[in-house]
């Protein structure tokens, strides 16, 4: 079948986007899905700093490619071996299929998916396979989605099942930024009630783990940034304090204001110096997770001493270290009571047609999530 789609051709491309036009709708070839893979027509899908770092080139991937990983849709049709889905139900999309075999996967660790993780760096599903053909030539799929298009083919394991009732626009958050901003919080740092929390980097991701530290009953939630405006958001969402993270005199005031340091530091910006921020924020004996992604040629200056000596703990979260069939439930469940107000992330919506237009805003710091309704 035809399905008209957002086509990556070149990388890196330099803004602005709105000018240069990274990405063009084309009309490409999708094949049927094939075994143990579901059609989808996509709903909803998000504009992410993941889409954006591989349109500059600060993350390479094989192009021609159709970007897109936070969605969200409707099945249209399964393929064979695919028995817990059917047309009608309602999914959100992951951005690491799990395998459910390999040794990552059976310690119940599934971002950590090692066939996952193969396909997507090659641009395939998780059965090595490209279902994007554009003039007879395969297109390469963006970690297993590829969800800035009308339709999509993903793997079974891509994909989970949720409720009707929840909009497809609420929904496509918690396929990244909400798995992966709360993941951070509740499952890699496990931050209790009472304990103090620094988010640094309040994009999608950074707010909704300002979310889920709220949710999980932190006692005092300190935000950094460098945009006014995500500060000022950030409070509405429940930030106790908030402090522009170029003041060289911020990391001095958080100390001050929670006795030495909070108990847990969670870098999401995707940037070394952020992460050296959030590593000094943390107390003795606290915790610093990094879940922002910086460009892979980063790196960051550590004191071994003071990571003994204090007791600290530098630890890294991919996809929020979730269990996605089993977090997301449990995440859209807090939605539901209004202890993770995510609709509130939601800064403008779209088409297709706007995509250059949405990745420009995004790249200007505008916007924290760009939805796009298909």
């Amino acid at each position: 079948m035809s399905t008209r789609a957002a086509l990556l051709q070149a990388s890196p491309v330099e803004r602005p986007f709105d000018r240069t036009r990274p990405l063009s709708i084309e009309t490409v070839e999708l094949d049927a899905p094939g075994h143990g893979e579901v059609l989808v027509r996509v709903r909803a899908a998000g504009l992410c700093h993941s889409d954006l770092s591989v349109i500059d080139g600060a993350r390479l991937r094989p192009v021609p490619m159709v970007l897109g990983h936070e969605a969200a849709g409707e099945v249209e049709a399964v393929g064979p071996g695919v028995e817990d889905l059917g047309p009608g139900d309602h999914v959100v999309m992951v951005f690491v299929p799990s395998c459910g075999h390999c040794s990552p996967c059976a310690e119940g660790r599934p971002a950590l998916c090692e066939p996952g993780g193969a396909a997507n760096g090659q641009g395939t599903l998780l059965s090595g396979a490209r279902r994007l053909r554009w003039h007879g030539e395969p297109v390469h799929h963006h970690i297993g989605v590829s969800a800035f298009a009308e339709r999509a083919v993903l793997s079974r394991r891509s994909l989970v099942r949720i409720d009707k009732d929840i909009p497809f626009e609420i929904a496509a958050l918690f396929g990244c930024a909400v798995l992966t901003g709360v993941g951070a919080v509740i499952n890699t740092a496990g931050v209790r009630a009472g304990e103090s929390v620094a988010i640094v980097g309040l994009g999608g991701v950074g707010l909704a783990a300002l979310m889920g530290a709220r949710a999980a009953g932190a006692a005092r939630v300190v935000a950094l940034d460098l945009s006014p405006e995500k500060l000022a958001l950030a409070r509405e969402l429940g930030a106790t304090d908030a402090f522009d993270a170029a003041d060289p005199q911020s990391v001095e005031a958080v100390r001050t204001l929670t006795g030495g340091g909070v108990d847990h530091a969670i870098e999401l910006a995707g940037s070394a110096r952020a992460l050296e921020l959030a590593f000094s924020l943390a107390r003795r004996g606290g915790s610093t997770v990094t879940a922002g992604l910086a460009p892979p040629s980063a790196t960051m200056a550590l004191s071994p001493l003071r990571l003994v000596a204090e007791e600290r703990t530098l630890k890294g979260s991919y996809v929020g270290s979730c269990i996605p069939s089993r977090d997301i439930p449990r995440f859209i469940a807090l939605y539901r009571t209004g202890r993770l107000p995510v609709d509130k992330l939601i800064t403008s919506t779209g088409t297709l047609d706007d995509i250059n237009e949405g990745f420009e805003a995004l790249a200007a710091g505008r916007t924290v999530r760009h939805i796009l309704r298909m």
